[in-house]
């Protein structure tokens, strides 16, 4: 799985919107819009902060491991 499709669907799971998404993590709708369609990548402290949210580690996000925990 690639990075906008686990941000999506990690998002879908937790029944968060865009927008709610977006207000954790300080940034707009549109950025995450941008990520899930894989038309912006985060940057490195915004994935660190995505990971936060879900409970998730980074390499996780980033499809580098199966494992979603520590």
């Amino acid at each position: 799985m690639t990075l906008n499709d686990t941000i999506r669907a990690l998002r879908r799971e937790r029944g968060m919107t865009q927008e709610q998404l977006a207000e954790r993590i300080w940034v707009t709708k549109a950025a995450i819009s941008n990520y899930e369609l894989s038309e912006r990548n985060p940057s490195p402290e915004t994935i660190i902060k995505i990971a936060g949210v879900f409970g998730v580690t980074t390499d996780y996000l980033l499809g580098l491991e199966d494992k979603r925990s520590r």
